[in-house]
């Protein structure tokens, strides 16, 4: 999560959040740093594609940093994934571009498009709908990112995995 701008400004906290991460960054650093879409919930930075582009735009180190889509944070920003999903899709390679996308969380939403509530819920079972994870689960611009299943109720975990690979396609 980039962090919050605790009331003085989302162009504030880019500022800063963008100058703590260029002075932990460094150059034989064999890990990326992800920054993660959010909700939007108070003060958090990071809610449109374009808050996370520009703090994206002010590391140093850009072979260090990427970003992790959350599909329920997406969803409860206001972008439209179930019925506008590939506008959205767009808008984020326009914003961000696929090449800083480098990991996905993968959930389903209890609050409401536009909401800038983090609840997240198991697939299928929330607001973002199953249409949704059959159609993202076959799109082949997500292939070979690491995706992590960050759902709430652990005892469906296997069976949620299950039913994700079932809808890969084996063309």
């Amino acid at each position: 999560h980039p962090g919050n701008h605790l009331g003085q400004g989302a162009e504030i906290g880019i500022e800063l959040i963008a100058a703590c991460l260029n002075r932990v960054l460094y150059e034989k650093q064999q890990t990326t740093l992800l920054l993660e879409t959010m909700a939007g919930k108070g003060t958090e930075v990071g809610r449109s594609f374009e808050e996370i582009r520009a703090i994206l735009e002010r590391i140093a180190l850009q072979d260090k940093v990427g970003v992790c889509l959350d599909t329920c944070h997406t969803y409860t920003a206001g972008y439209d994934i179930v019925n506008e999903y590939d506008k959205v899709f767009e808008e984020f390679d326009t914003a961000v571009g696929f090449g800083y996308l480098r990991g996905i969380h993968l959930n389903d939403s209890k609050k409401a498009l536009g909401s800038r509530v983090d609840r997240h819920d198991s697939i299928g079972k929330g607001l973002i709908g199953m249409d949704f994870f059959r159609r993202f689960m076959q799109d082949v611009r997500f292939d070979g990112i690491p995706i992590i299943l960050e759902t709430p109720d652990e005892s469906l975990w296997a069976e949620e995995i299950k039913l994700l690979r079932s809808f890969v396609s084996s063309d």
